[in-house]
């Protein structure tokens, strides 16, 4: 079963507004070295936005957190949507590395991490979605009252029950992932 690291959305920017950001990157970091010394790839999806828009890569900030240390063979995907598959080579790349399972990280739980888990799911391929291994802002949901643990634990239960007719959708640790 070939596998494929996907990595969402992890700006230096964002990391600094996560919930535990840099304990996360930390996390996703020790996953990255894991996919490198397993030879699984590691795909980076990473938000782009006009000039002038939050996600403008020419603004401070934009680039990928150093924390993951990734490596030159890693791959960033530029997308402008919350699925990291909308519009970009994602699906064809996947596919090429015949892969079957995407383990999922990054950011944000409640937007591109969400968004992208269905979509590969639909895409047919089945998602590891590290459980430990994705954050929403630090500030959670105020406006529907919940924390960010209760968006974790939320996306983590309904991810994991969703059912998609390609592939299937399971829970793993950040200490598990690719063993």
């Amino acid at each position: 079963m070939a596998q494929a690291l996907l990595v969402i959305d992890m700006h230096e920017f964002l990391v600094a507004g996560l919930w535990d950001g840099d304990g996360l990157a930390r996390r996703i970091g020790g996953i990255v070295e894991r996919a490198h010394l397993v030879g699984v790839p590691v795909l980076v999806p990473h938000q782009v936005g006009p000039q002038g828009d939050l996600f403008d890569p020419a603004q401070d900030g934009r680039g990928v957190s150093p924390l993951l240390g990734l490596q030159e063979e890693d791959r960033i995907i530029p997308k402008r949507a919350t699925d990291a598959f909308w519009e970009t080579d994602l699906d064809g790349v996947l596919r090429s590395l015949e892969t079957a399972t995407v383990v999922v990280t990054g950011a944000a739980t409640d937007y591109c991490v969400d968004a992208t888990v269905r979509s590969a799911a639909s895409h047919g391929f089945d998602v590891e979605l590290v459980e430990d291994g994705h954050a929403p802002m630090a500030n959670g949901d105020p406006a529907a009252g919940l924390s960010p643990a209760q968006i974790v634990a939320h996306h983590n239960t309904v991810l994991a029950g969703a059912v998609h007719p390609g592939g299937t959708t399971r829970l793993v640790s950040a200490a598990d992932a690719l063993r």
